[in-house]
């Protein structure tokens, strides 16, 4: 990672400092933009400082006190009403404490709908620009702007303080929670747009969160089952591209270049969390992780486990990407024409049904039961949807060899 990449990991860190003081995403991210901008001008030439988060932090504070004082904007004069204590003197002492889990909290208030929970968590925790985020929902960039800012100002007329709420109400908004911290890490691991197949900061972010509500709430067995998926996932992170940046599939991945380490404590927890019950669908999740990754080989992949685990996984959080990964394991078990008509059940759904992943995974089982030809067109089929360049190039290249 470069030195850069470490700075911009730490933004999130640094707006969780700052909306626990004064309570208002606009102003401090905007805060944060600039301190970022006198950095890359005065870094490169003074010298990095020792400690770049208080260096961040005192600048993005200063930054604020400008818009504060300034008279020529109503919306700044209305902002400085709001901050709940005056900003502190330049070269103030700077907490060292890590926000972004209240953050996070904040995020998924449940005054906002899913989706800006999401999209929310995204920009503030996450760190992706706007226009990223609108790439990921598939939406124009003005109105995923739009919809961010709406989520801003229902959090501030609800409200809400900058606390990790009470217990009950940790409890009650913890699913969201996960289910973010989730997406935040598939979205790094298969990034849905652009060149790069995975944005390493942003699982690692995801990773981080997740330990963090592992120590929040030990004893919560979806919890230490997310970490546990996260982990056992993020274990081949390096054997998922080839040295161009195109996708391995995770048959003809080199294992040697797996994290054994991630791989232990993953299994650890999942055997864990298991042993104690009850079961969710990250704790299943993080059971076919394992089967997986404990796999020397893919040829003795224990195929009979991962779909009764699937099957189970289906009657506990039933949805078509569980069904259509399903799908593969019985066409492991039972062969290509069982998982086809498996296919055919949920090619209605329309949840589903025009992903580019519901077209490869027909694809790859059409292949496997003999029908190049059709498993050619899908593969082209599949690329012509996707907005990931990485997945394109696989899969133009399995029908390349498909003749």
């Amino acid at each position: 990672m470069t030195d850069w990449q470490a700075v911009r990991r730490l933004v999130p860190e640094v707006l969780g400092a700052l909306v626990r003081r004064y309570g208002l995403f606009d102003a401090c991210e905007d805060a944060i933009q600039e301190a970022l901008a006198a950095a890359a001008a005065q870094w490169p030439v003074e010298g990095w400082p020792d400690n770049p988060r208080a260096w961040l932090v005192t600048v993005a504070t200063r930054r604020l006190a400008d818009q504060v004082r300034s008279d020529a904007a109503r919306r700044r004069r209305e902002e400085a009403d709001a901050f709940r204590t005056p900003p502190p003197p330049s070269g103030g002492e700077v907490s060292a404490d890590d926000d972004t889990l209240t953050l996070l909290f904040l995020c998924c208030h449940p005054v906002l709908t899913p989706s800006s929970q999401v999209a929310l968590t995204l920009r503030a925790v996450g760190g992706l620009s706007t226009a990223e985020i609108a790439r990921a929902f598939l939406v124009p960039e003005a109105t995923m702007a739009q919809r961010i800012s709406r989520a801003k100002q229902r959090i501030k007329a609800a409200g809400a303080g900058f606390d990790l709420p009470p217990p009950a109400e940790q409890a009650a908004r913890l699913g969201v929670v996960l289910q973010v911290v989730y997406l935040v890490f598939n979205e790094g691991y298969t990034a849905t747009s652009g060149a790069r197949l995975v944005r390493a900061e942003l699982t690692a972010e995801a990773i981080r969160l997740a330990r963090e509500l592992h120590r929040l709430v030990p004893g919560d067995g979806e919890v230490a089952g997310l970490l546990g998926l996260l982990l056992l996932t993020d274990a081949r992170r390096q054997a998922r591209t080839a040295p161009d940046g195109s996708l391995v599939p995770l048959s003809e991945q080199d294992r040697t270049l797996w994290n054994a380490g991630a791989i232990a404590e993953g299994v650890a927890l999942v055997t864990d969390t298991l042993s104690r019950g009850p079961i969710g669908p990250y704790q299943l999740q993080a059971a076919i992780a394992a089967v997986h990754d404990e796999a020397p080989t893919a040829d003795v992949t224990d195929w009979p486990q991962i779909l009764a685990l699937y099957t189970v996984l289906e009657r506990v959080a039933p949805n078509p990407t569980v069904t259509l990964n399903r799908a593969v394991a019985v066409a492991k078990v039972h062969g290509p024409a069982a998982g086809l008509a498996l296919l055919d059940a949920v090619s209605a759904d329309e949840r589903i049904s025009a992903s580019h992943h519901l077209v490869s995974v027909r694809a790859h089982l059409l292949e496997m039961a003999g029908d190049r030809d059709a498993a050619s067109a899908g593969y082209h089929e599949a690329a012509r949807r996707t907005t990931s360049e990485p997945e394109r190039r696989h899969l133009l290249t399995r029908a390349a060899r498909l003749g």
